[in-house]
């Protein structure tokens, strides 16, 4: 028989009446599969539990895992319930019993090995495993959280250690689109993606997927499906670029609202300043992302622009203004007020006239670019947040998505 993992979240899981609608789900998808499924708390529930432990200021430790982690066992164990109630032989289990090992990183742990022994030989007595995403032990025996979409990657890990036909993951929407249909009412679903092109709409703000999981895909070359829990359609395929019989030059427009802008201004002009200065970034687990740097009109110092997740804004200043004797500048100015938005696509790397169309067409809505990164396969451009819906409508309109 295959197997199949199927991964379900957020507000696909929030209450009862949407876990029984999973479990008519995975009912339906038994005829000749043995399944598991991973499953995230409800919708709201870790925040929640985050909250409790704010009020202890309790962070990164055993403490704070083993709260977190409480959320997945109810939405297990309900689900458990609701499959038993249909005839189905399932068992709910929680990530130290399968075991899934990982190393001593409180919330935000990596997974080391998983015994796919064991879990087959609980796939033999029942047809379902209802597994807890987000959590496994480590070598200590202690209660560890995976980090931002852990439940994800605990579901493409679990369907990589045991060789599974596929890992679909369920969300609301129906797939990965062109672009946000919530901006652009032509939006299209993709049927197939490249796991590289995947991976850039999800580091450029599709959050669809996290870069972690579909990374942990492209490893195991594991085919993915992103589909919706309320509708019986098929979703998008995440796949080896060898299974797309034709490249698109631009697949999808992806943006990002939640990048702040950092420039330093009347720095030397010498060499080692930006490894002093992206030195102290990386010491703080500040990740930087498009980076700018150019000669001040005077000849003699530089500028240094680059961008930063706002969530470390207060952060990032703090530590530039207590380096100012290190790294000697002039000015600091930090901005909240940008976007960055994104052009994708395998076909990029055999086609010319991507960059242009793509300045052109923000040039003629008069949006300014403060800043560009390019891949093989994607140009971003940071601009005035202002103008983020105007330029993700206007580039899904040029290339003709």
């Amino acid at each position: 028989m295959n197997t199949i993992v199927m991964k379900f979240g957020g507000t696909s899981v929030a209450g009862t009446e949407k876990l029984k609608n999973i479990a008519n789900i995975v009912k339906n998808h038994l005829s000749n599969n043995k399944i598991i499924v991973v499953l995230s708390a409800m919708a709201g529930e870790t925040n929640k539990l985050q909250s409790y432990l704010d009020e202890f200021r309790s962070q990164n430790s055993i403490e704070s895992d083993l709260v977190l982690t409480s959320g997945e066992q109810v939405t297990i164990g309900l689900l458990s319930a609701a499959l038993k109630n249909l005839g189905v032989k399932s068992i709910p289990l929680l990530g130290w019993q399968v075991p899934l090992i990982t190393d001593e990183n409180y919330e935000n742990a990596k997974i080391l090995k998983i015994d796919k022994k064991r879990i087959e030989d609980y796939l033999i007595d029942n047809d379902v495993i209802v597994l807890a995403g987000f959590q496994g032990i480590n070598l200590n025996g202690k209660i560890t959280s995976l980090g931002r979409g852990g439940s994800d990657t605990t579901a493409v890990a679990i369907a990589s250690a045991i060789e599974a036909e596929r890992c679909d993951i369920y969300t609301d929407v129906e797939g990965v689109f062109t672009t946000d249909p919530n901006i652009e009412k032509n939006a299209k679903k993709i049927s197939k993606l490249s796991y590289e092109e995947m991976l850039e709409m999800a580091s450029t703000g599709a959050k669809v997927l996290h870069t972690r999981s579909v990374e942990l895909a492209m490893k195991n070359n594991l085919t993915l499906q992103v589909l919706s829990s309320l509708t019986k359609k098929t979703g998008t395929f995440i796949v080896n670029e060898k299974q797309l019989i034709e490249k698109e030059i631009v697949s999808g427009v992806s943006y990002s609202r939640s990048e702040a802008k950092v420039t330093i201004s009347g720095i030397l002009d010498k060499p080692g300043i930006s490894a002093k200065i992206f030195g102290l970034m990386s010491e703080n687990n500040i990740n930087v992302d498009m980076i700018v740097q150019n000669i001040s009109q005077d000849g003699v110092s530089a500028n240094i622009t680059f961008t930063i997740n706002q969530k470390d804004h207060d952060l990032t200043k703090l530590v530039i203004e207590n380096s100012q004797n290190i790294l000697s500048y002039k000015s600091l100015l930090l901005d909240k007020n940008v976007a960055k938005v994104s052009v994708i696509g395998m076909g990029m790397m055999s086609q010319a006239g991507v960059a242009e169309k793509m300045f052109k067409t923000l040039a003629k809505n008069s949006i300014n670019i403060l800043a560009i990164s390019t891949s093989e396969i994607k140009i971003s451009v940071l601009i005035d947040e202002k103008h983020a819906n105007i330029a993700v409508k206007s580039l899904h309109e040029v290339y003709n998505l």
